[in-house]
């Protein structure tokens, strides 16, 4: 078992896009409108290249190689990552609450717990501007909700 950490930050409107983030629903039926035919087509081929964090944490999987920040074989590694993220965008956090380190080291201490137990962490923040900032550390070879999923890296 091992960790792969993953950052996206970006325009909220361009996250908000949920359509490119969930997998698509099964294939329309035979007889279809051919719009709807060709926007699931496009929603099925763009969830595995597009760098939008999946609605389902463990999909970040099935993205390509090249988004993976990191991978660790301890959970603890893995939530130190975590950590150092939090500490380095918190002063962007939009919301106070969120700032707190009492907060933060929460969410790190609980992240390292949930990642021994073979679980994924995913995270999100709004930022200023207005941005979005998603972290996510998932759990692969296998992962625990979608062992079907291949591991990206190896």
């Amino acid at each position: 078992m091992h960790h792969h950490g993953y950052l996206w930050i970006g325009p909220k409107g361009r996250f908000d896009n949920e359509a490119l983030r969930r997998p698509p629903h099964p294939e329309p039926p035979a007889g279809s409108r051919t719009e709807l035919i060709q926007r699931y087509r496009e929603v099925a081929a763009e969830l595995p290249t597009v760098d939008l964090p999946p609605l389902e944490t463990a999909y970040w999987l099935i993205k390509p190689r090249s988004l993976v920040r990191s991978t660790w074989d301890e959970a603890k590694e893995a939530a130190v990552w975590l950590g150092e993220r939090l500490a380095e965008y918190a002063p962007r956090f939009a919301s106070e609450a969120e700032r707190d380190t009492t907060h933060l080291t929460l969410l790190v201490n609980s992240a390292a717990e949930r990642l021994r137990e073979g679980g994924d962490v995913s995270h999100g923040f709004y930022l200023e501007r207005p941005s979005y900032l998603s972290l996510a550390v998932v759990t692969c070879s296998p992962n625990r909700s979608m062992p079907e999923l291949a591991c990206p890296v190896g």
